[in-house]
């Protein structure tokens, strides 16, 4: 990853079943030039599951385990911030 969100905990619940709209808080790391650029909390991460399911990019082999979910980080090509310019990369969802 060049650029983007490194997401690695998300909070609330704004998932919309019938139309797979979601909205949530999201805290993690700002990346540019593949480097940790300074950490970010208190942002909004929104989307729609479908078209984020559709398109992602590769899954890692970084398993991370909680409870009876196993997932590898999951590089998206673009997760957007409302009212914020910068869309991001990738999305470790860990939560």
């Amino acid at each position: 990853m060049g650029t983007g969100l490194v997401v690695t905990e998300l909070m609330g619940q704004g998932v919309s079943a019938i139309t797979g709209d979601y909205s949530r808080g999201a805290a993690g790391f700002w990346v540019e030039n593949g480097e940790i650029q300074y950490p970010v909390s208190e942002i909004t991460i929104a989307g729609n599951l479908k078209d984020m399911w559709r398109n992602i990019v590769t899954v890692g082999n970084d398993i991370e385990t909680r409870s009876n979910i196993q997932c590898g980080s999951v590089l998206l090509p673009e997760m957007k911030s409302p009212g914020s310019k910068k869309t991001g990369a990738t999305c470790r969802a860990i939560n």
